[in-house]
Order: C-alpha cells, then structure tokens, then sequence
C-alpha cells in the first residue's frame, strides 16, 4: 500500500474544535490532520469542549481525532495545549509537561527573520466570560443547538430544495451590530496589546471567525490571525517557510475522503482508548 504524501509545516494552529459537541466536524479534522506534518502544533484553546462534555455523546471520530494527536506526540512533535474558557478546567495544570506536550496559557515563539509571534486563547477579552460564566455556558449550549437545527435546514435545503447550504449562525453574527462590533473590538484589542509588546504576530481563537490582516495603530502595526474554528469554518493556520496561510477545508474532499484515507482496522471507543494508554505509558518512559 502506498504511503500518504503529507504536506510538511512549521508550525500548525488548530483551535475551537468543540469534541464532546454536536457540531464538531471531527472527521473533516481527521481526514485533514493525516493530510498533514507538522514540526509544531499549537492547539489553541477549546479543543475538547468540558463545559458541554456528555458521557452519552463521544463518537469514535472524536476519540480518533485525540488518538492522532496523541500519535504525533509519541513521535516528537511539539505540542503546545493553551488553555481556553470551554476548557479552562485544564488551566489548574499549566506547566505541566509530558514528552512533547505543554498545557500553557499562552505561547510566544520565535520565528523567522527574528520576528516574534504571540498565541493565546482571547477569552481574556470577553466581557461576558468575566462577569457572567453562566451565561457564556448558556450561549454555548444555545450555540451547540443552532448548530443542529443549521445542519437539519442544510440537508433539507440540499435534498428537497437543490439548493447550496447556509449558515444560520453566521447570518446571525453578521446581521447583530452587536456582534460584529466585539469582534472588531476584540481584533483591536490582540493588536493594540501586541503592538504595545512589538510582537510581529498576534494569533488567537476564541471568537469563530478566522482572519489574516494588518492592523495599525499610531504606535505602529503587527499582523492579527485568528485560525477560526471546526464547527462552523473547518479553519486552520499554517506556517511555511516564513510565511502564514489560512488553511480551509475544501467540502468537495469528503467525497473522496473514503477513498483517500488508508484507516487502520475499525476500532469502538474502547479499544480506542486502551491504544491511547499504551501510548500515554510510552510516553512515560
């Protein structure tokens, strides 16, 4: 059997994939991470989602999804885990190391040309995370629902109506002055602070809405990324020889994504997890 041909990144920028939620695209995440080889991965900020995590809801592809990344563990990729608000239970083990693994919560990593970038989370700028957790934990539940109802109005839209999909979410979003005016403060925000430290990158998560673009002040000017989401986006950074790009991915690759992966025998979630034990203990060693 042929081997993949996988394309080689510096440094990989993976955040708000939500597993444990309803609108997780893990398999779309798998298909693209076996696509992929990283040399450093930051996986910034609610990668599994504990706010909303259910016993009765864990699919295999999500436990595949955290199988993989605990295989380029085991090989020596360097993972950084930053802590964001749906699981921010982790942010009691900042510090902690294993292998090639940081829970931290924040990274500032030097990159080419002697110019530095900064990744965190954001979460640290919404007003409603500060002040009033039950209600962001009430959105999110709201959010993971609208999802639902997106992907149901999605499949009627395609197979009734032969139509293309749409985003209830993002109309919302786009049509609420409320919302487009956080996103532009929370924007302003990352690169005001990252000016202010003469960072050359700002790279954040936390609000779904992937980016790339300069942004000034009268103190100068960084460059703001932020790698979006796998709920709604399936948005990724990459960095390639001293050069960022926005990874998206292309929904005409699902109907070759069978064909194209060379999985490994069907494993259930338990035997999923005894392979991630094994892999945890050699770790250990």
């Amino acid at each position: 059997m042929d081997k993949v041909k996988r394309r080689k990144l510096d440094i990989l920028v993976l955040s708000d994939v939500h597993l444990g939620t309803y609108g997780c695209h893990a398999k779309e995440l798998l298909h693209y991470l076996k696509s992929i080889k990283p040399k450093t991965v930051i996986l910034n900020g609610d990668i599994i989602d504990i706010w909303q995590f259910s016993k009765r809801y864990w699919p295999k592809s999500h436990m595949k999804v955290v199988k993989h990344l605990m295989g380029w563990m085991s090989k020596g990729v360097k993972i950084y885990y930053i802590t964001g608000n749906h699981d921010e239970m982790l942010r009691k083990f900042v510090g902690f190391k294993m292998g090639s693994l940081r829970i931290v919560n924040k990274v500032i990593l030097d990159l080419d040309n002697d110019k530095k970038a900064w990744f965190f989370h954001g979460d640290v700028f919404d007003v409603t995370m500060q002040h009033s957790k039950w209600l962001a934990k009430l959105g999110a539940v709201g959010y993971d629902t609208l999802i639902l109802i997106n992907r149901l109005a999605n499949f009627i839209s395609e197979r009734i109506f032969k139509k293309g999909k749409l985003s209830l979410s993002k109309k919302i979003k786009n049509s609420v002055k409320s919302a487009v005016k956080f996103i532009n403060s929370f924007e302003q925000t990352a690169a005001d602070i990252a000016i202010s430290n003469q960072y050359d990158y700002v790279v954040c998560g936390h609000i779904h809405q992937p980016e790339m673009r300069e942004i000034e002040n009268e103190q100068g000017k960084v460059m703001y990324l932020n790698s979006g989401d796998w709920i709604e986006n399936l948005t990724a950074l990459e960095y390639v020889n001293g050069e960022w790009k926005l990874y998206k991915f292309d929904e005409n690759e699902m109907l070759n994504m069978v064909a194209q992966q060379h999985e490994e025998e069907e494993l259930n979630n338990s035997q999923l997890f005894e392979s991630l034990v094994v892999e945890f203990n050699a770790m250990k060693q």
